[in-house]
């Protein structure tokens, strides 16, 4: 049976795979959920900021379309047994990757972390709680959401986290995004996910494919979660079919070169 604070976890994830309308950058202190929408098929979409609005705040959820290059990552509030295989894929592949995990999910899983940094991914920040980001005014408490997760990455790598950070659920503000900057870090959302979060209700592999597909584009961040069963059985195809399509996989070092 699954422990409460997994329900709740994936409670809280549901709201971050609604696709919404086109909407304005937030104003600081409303926070709003990442969204996206799908105007042109193998275009850009549209997201709940505009790519140069983001920039001006070292924020990013795509790439600027100019070339073929998809950048990978994954999303995980603990580990549900499929990590070994997802890390096998990417290395049978040469494929890198940027896994952005709560404090947790690194204080529990020390040798997973090591392989990672080992076999060249990104391990970046989900925070230490998975706590409603937009919520939090106060820089101190903002920060100690992501220097616990540092101290803990350091303990187990002994390296320094890179300065790469997801909002949970993808809600936030532009106070937010201001305070992430100046801590050093650049924010990632992302231009393509599907409903693969839900352990319980995993989708088949053809309905995978039908969600991911039709929403590739250059320069997409994907997310995954590597706690879904389908995504570590698809993903040596998935990558397979964008290799086909003339993709290339870079780094967020790439995207935010």
């Amino acid at each position: 049976m699954m422990n409460t604070g997994k329900k709740t976890l994936l409670a809280g994830l549901a709201v971050l795979f609604a696709v919404l309308p086109f909407a304005a950058p937030c104003r600081a202190g409303g926070g709003v959920g990442w969204g996206l929408s799908y105007p042109v098929p193998g275009g850009t979409p549209r997201g709940m900021a505009d790519r140069e609005s983001l920039l001006e705040h070292d924020s990013y959820f795509a790439g600027d379309g100019g070339e073929k290059v998809i950048y990978l990552t994954f999303d995980a509030g603990f580990e549900n047994g499929y990590t070994e295989t997802v890390l096998d894929t990417l290395k049978q592949a040469g494929i890198p990757a940027a896994f952005f995990l709560v404090g947790t999910y690194i204080r529990d899983n020390p040798d997973l972390i090591r392989r990672m940094v080992s076999e060249g991914h990104i391990v970046a920040n989900h925070t230490m709680t998975h706590p409603d980001m937009s919520a939090i005014s106060d820089i101190a408490v903002f920060r100690r959401e992501l220097s616990q997760v540092e101290e803990l990455y350091r303990g187990v790598t002994g390296r320094d986290m890179p300065k790469y950070y997801r909002p949970p659920r993808g809600v936030y503000s532009e106070e937010n995004l201001k305070m992430a900057k100046q801590l050093g870090y650049k924010t990632i959302f992302w231009s393509c996910a599907y409903v693969d979060w839900n352990v319980d209700n995993q989708p088949r592999h053809e309905e995978a494919f039908s969600k991911l597909m039709p929403r590739t584009h250059p320069g997409m961040v994907l997310l995954l979660h590597n706690t879904s069963k389908t995504n570590a059985e698809i993903l040596e195809a998935l990558i397979g079919k964008y290799q086909a399509m003339g993709y290339r996989f870079g780094t967020l070092d790439d995207l935010t070169a």
